[in-house]
């Protein structure tokens, strides 16, 4: 048998010991914050059928589904003119895929439950989803989004707490951001305004690339989709759009004052941003009439969130979906939520040095292993720490004290506890602070208190 070159996937990554305890700082810390405002935890399934995904995230998204093969001989009904349409060989031939986004199946979830929910019904996910998307900085084809919504409420209270969950989690995590806000009812003003109001998703898609793109590429792409010179020069305002909040508030409320869904947009805004001027916000927010979200389901409130100090994409991003769950038969139920990308987090800690200085591994005591009849006197003393909430392990072989004491270093354990026959027969251990490098010997059972 040949030997097979180990290798995973491009855009998928594996996490060592260390990346694993920082990450699940990230998802500690993300989670106390959830808790504390009462949402609870569900989960759902890997896989979706492609029914429940298809048609969510628009025709871009679709692109960036991963499809999953059905089981046993799938191609055997396939006739050969189905082979030329590659939409209705993935019908054929697939029937699941893996999720997107957690914002869908949890719509998808809470239709199927909805006689044990209580609404409106807070809950928060953190789990991962897939994107077939080209790998790049800040951008992996499996990675975690730490998700928080509530549905079954219209009120603005809700997008509130949002902005205070988002300004909580990225000040405990020593992360400077800026939330940027916008409506998706204010869009639709301005797809009226310039005369395309069938055009809305058309005008989202673009916008929502003008960071990564620029004004030229975005005004390229508009023209390409049918629009005409007078209405991309009608836009041009919007797009290059500064000042404060206030001032901006200003203009667009002039520029929308005919259009009764881009008013509507703009007083949900002006009263969201009332109530956030209220609260004690660390993060800075501001009003980014280019935000625009692509995703199809959105409706009202859309938020954005980016570092400050790190050159990445957006860290968090949401919004509110009047319908999302009409889509599977349970109309007129209104929910609104945001989602944190714990790898672009992940990223930003890294690249700014801002994880905390701290022990790098969870055990907090090792034992040396002498023999046999140590290990037994040990084990009972082990078993009481542990018991304590204090990790704890043995050592399992008994080898020389040098690589005993260099498994413990490598794994950067600050406590190392020896007992050999003289401990054994005084009833007391010898510990070694590894920081200090001080020994202190006391009896066995003060060991408690000690730690």
């Amino acid at each position: 048998m040949s030997v097979q070159k180990p290798s995973i996937p491009r855009g998928m990554r594996d996490f060592g010991t260390t990346e694993m305890i920082q990450r699940n700082y990230i998802f500690d810390t993300i989670r106390s914050v959830f808790q504390l405002y009462g949402y609870q935890p569900i989960e759902t399934p890997t896989m979706e059928n492609l029914s429940t995904l298809m048609g969510k995230y628009g025709e871009e998204g679709d692109k960036l589904l991963f499809k999953v093969l059905n089981s046993g001989n799938y191609i055997e009904k396939v006739n050969e003119d189905t082979f030329l349409d590659y939409k209705k060989l993935t019908a054929q031939i697939s029937e699941k895929g893996l999720r997107y986004d957690l914002t869908v199946p949890f719509a998808r979830f809470v239709v199927m439950n909805r006689n044990e929910l209580s609404f409106p019904f807070k809950r928060y996910q953190i789990q991962p989803v897939w994107r077939a998307d080209k790998p790049q900085k800040g951008r992996y084809r499996e990675f975690y989004q730490c998700d928080v919504d509530v549905i079954g409420s219209n009120s603005l209270l809700n997008e509130l707490e949002l902005v205070n969950i988002t300004d909580t989690i990225f000040t405990k995590l020593g992360i400077n951001v800026i939330i940027k806000i916008n409506n998706r009812k204010v869009l639709a003003g301005i797809a009226e305004m310039i005369g395309f109001p069938e055009k809305i998703i058309d005008i989202t898609v673009a916008i929502d690339k003008l960071e990564k793109i620029g004004l030229v590429k975005v005004n390229e792409e508009l023209a390409l989709k049918g629009f005409t010179e007078e209405a991309i020069n009608k836009l041009q305002p919007i797009l290059e759009l500064k000042g404060s909040n206030y001032e901006k508030f200003q203009i667009i409320k002039a520029m929308l004052q005919n259009s009764i869904i881009g008013t509507k947009g703009v007083d949900e805004l002006q009263v969201l941003f009332n109530l956030i001027d209220n609260q004690n916000i660390n993060s800075k927010y501001e009003l980014d009439l280019t935000l625009a979200r692509g995703l199809n389901y959105y409706t009202g409130a859309i938020f954005e969130v980016k570092a400050m100090d790190a050159q990445i994409g957006s860290v968090s991003g949401g919004g509110r979906y009047d319908d999302l769950t009409g889509i599977f038969g349970m109309p007129d139920v209104s929910g609104v939520g945001i989602s944190f990308g714990a790898d672009r987090i992940y990223d930003v800690l890294t690249e700014l040095n801002l994880f905390p200085v701290k022990v790098k591994t969870s055990t907090k005591i090792m034992f040396v292993n002498f023999g046999e009849k140590e290990v037994n006197y040990c084990f009972s003393i082990a078993s009481r720490l542990r018991m304590n909430g204090i990790p704890t392990e043995i050592y399992p072989d008994s080898v020389k004290l040098k690589k005993q004491f260099a498994y413990a270093d490598a794994k950067k354990i600050p406590f190392v506890i020896i007992a050999g026959e003289s401990e054994i027969a005084d009833n007391t251990v010898k510990i070694k602070d590894m920081n200090l490098g001080k020994e202190t010997v006391i009896g066995k059972d003060k060991i408690e208190s000690y730690f």
